[in-house]
């Protein structure tokens, strides 16, 4: 069982960066993939980028070089350090945390509200 918590949103103005965090406890925490998805009104949710136990990262095409996903395991903390953000970036984002090959272990943030204003 892991919950996840994000924290971090807020409106930024185009050009500008900010941090999101996503907070997890539970057992295990440190094993899943975690990533950061976001979802903006009208459109489906789509991945932003992913993290492995081991650190190894994946990113959208879209934030490629503007966002950096990271992890603390001691503390069990993920974070997505988002620059020159752009109107395109306004989305909920969500915390996810999952076991590869285990579909039903897949947990979920409630999500924070990133706003770029133009």
């Amino acid at each position: 069982q892991v919950q996840l918590v994000e924290s971090g949103g807020g409106l930024v103005q185009a050009g500008g960066a900010l941090r999101l965090s996503c907070a997890a406890s539970g057992s295990a925490v440190s094993i899943y993939t975690m990533g950061w998805y976001r979802q903006a009104p009208g459109k489906q949710r789509e991945l932003v980028a992913t993290i492995t136990n081991g650190g190894s990262t994946n990113y959208a095409d879209s934030v490629k070089g503007r966002f950096t996903i990271s992890r603390d395991n001691i503390r069990n903390t993920m974070y997505l350090q988002m620059s020159s953000l752009k109107p395109e970036d306004t989305a909920v984002y969500y915390c996810n945390a999952r076991r590869d090959r285990i579909p039903w272990l897949d947990y979920w943030g409630q999500g924070t509200q990133v706003t770029i204003s133009s």
